[in-house]
């Protein structure tokens, strides 16, 4: 979903640091949708990031800016150990190795963009999570993700690529069809109900976590690709700003925007499982490195809501 609208967005821009995009590669397990209205070419690769083969094939392209968004989710990971273990590490580090590969032909030196998660950290936790607290994972998501990060700080490190990691905050409002992470109901306790139909909530309203919008998501990644990444330092892993927020504050700013009637399309239905998972995960954080360099996202959750009816329900919503 991301990736989809990251490709919009690309398109749309047609420039990164006044550079004319001439080429956009999308790829993914199942054929990708190519963006309407780009001057450019558009490859669209089916591929798997397990395949070295796939993988050494895509990067002797040599693009410029690579965006690396490939991950098993949250309560997949969890429930598959070897899948996310392949995936989210293994063919993290493929791709790492198939730049360093592609150099040794040539100087070649891309910049990477690699999405991390809040789930890199782990109890017990500030309210607030400075960007220099220590990274102690719960999940085998979490771990695989930090992994991530430790890696590409070594590869950027050594001058094989010049990489960001982005913690992205949990995406509300995701458009389309459920998937199987752990925060999948933060969306669906939303959307659906936008749309007339039932959600499940699993957790008490209680919970905090901390958001942002696909269109924050997106925006946050075209803006890592355009700064200077030596401002970083060593430390190439970013908290993203974001809105924390509870599920009572999203029921309310549901109520405000939508309607009693939306609202009463959430059931409560506990589920231990994802609660444990949640429970792990931070509630909020200062984001102050990530706000110096320019990045940003949305003040409320109605603000959130608005950009899913915006973006995703033609900008009206019918109950």
């Amino acid at each position: 979903m991301i990736g989809r609208k990251l490709a919009d967005r690309i398109a749309a821009v047609r420039s990164i640091n006044d550079q004319d995009i001439g080429t956009i590669s999308l790829v993914d397990v199942v054929p990708p949708t190519a963006p309407t209205d780009f001057a450019g070419d558009v490859n669209c690769v089916t591929a798997d990031l397990t395949s070295n083969d796939d993988i050494c094939s895509l990067i002797a392209r040599r693009p410029d800016v690579i965006f690396h968004l490939a991950a098993i989710v949250s309560s997949d990971a969890e429930a598959n150990f070897e899948k996310g273990y392949a995936i989210n590490l293994d063919g993290t580090r493929q791709l790492f190795e198939a730049i360093r590969h592609e150099a040794s032909n040539a100087p070649y030196r891309p910049k990477v963009i690699f999405t991390s998660s809040l789930a890199v950290f782990g109890q017990p936790l500030p309210e607030l999570i400075p960007d220099d607290f220590m990274l102690a994972p719960l999940t085998s998501y979490g771990t695989q993700k930090a992994m991530g990060e430790l890696l590409l700080g070594d590869y950027s490190r050594r001058g094989v690529f010049d990489g960001i990691a982005l913690r992205l905050p949990t995406i509300c409002v995701r458009p389309g069809k459920p998937n199987k992470a752990a925060s999948g109901f933060f969306s669906a306790i939303l959307r659906e109900p936008l749309a007339g139909r039932e959600a499940v909530l699993p957790v008490p309203t209680t919970v905090r976590h901390w958001f942002a919008s696909p269109r924050a998501a997106v925006s946050a990644l075209v803006h890592a690709a355009t700064i200077d990444l030596s401002l970083l330092g060593q430390r190439r892993s970013l908290n993203l700003p974001g809105l924390s927020a509870t599920v009572e504050d999203q029921i309310e700013a549901l109520r405000r925007v939508a309607g009693e009637k939306a609202v009463g399309f959430i059931r409560k239905q506990a589920d231990p499982a994802v609660e444990a998972i949640i429970a792990s995960w931070p509630q909020g954080f200062t984001a102050q490195r990530a706000v110096r360099l320019g990045f940003a996202a949305e003040k409320s959750m109605d603000e959130i809501i608005r950009v899913h009816i915006e973006d995703d329900l033609g900008g009206s919503i019918a109950l």
